[in-house]
């Protein structure tokens, strides 16, 4: 797992949603109830981008269609048969950081 900085963002445990690239992903950070959580930033859906939701009872809306995803799992709500993609999120002194497996990380992963 590689750890990269968000830049230029200073957590202040205030709520956020804020879409940030980090190693050339799309990523939305969503700061909720004191933790912030990484997702994918593009709804699976219809393509629409996540930052622009809003954030209500642990789950990311889609501003297009209000597709829902939990912010800890990235699953859809029920019927909705999909996900985005979620990242460990550390809070640190000097900033916030996003872990990104490898593509060979991801590979060992899914034959576990």
């Amino acid at each position: 797992m590689n750890w990269y900085k968000v830049p230029d963002l200073q957590y202040t445990k205030e709520p956020f949603i804020k879409k940030v690239k980090v190693n050339g992903k799309g990523i939305c950070l969503v700061s909720y109830e004191g933790d912030v959580y990484a997702l994918s930033s593009t709804c699976p859906h219809a393509g629409a981008e996540l930052s622009g939701g809003w954030c209500k009872d642990g789950k990311l809306i889609c501003p297009f269609h209000r597709y829902s995803y939990d912010i800890h799992t990235g699953k859809g709500d029920h019927g909705q048969n999909d996900f985005v993609d979620t990242y460990p999120v550390e809070v640190r002194e000097d900033g916030i950081y996003i872990g990104i497996a490898s593509f060979l990380e991801k590979l060992k992963q899914a034959f576990k």
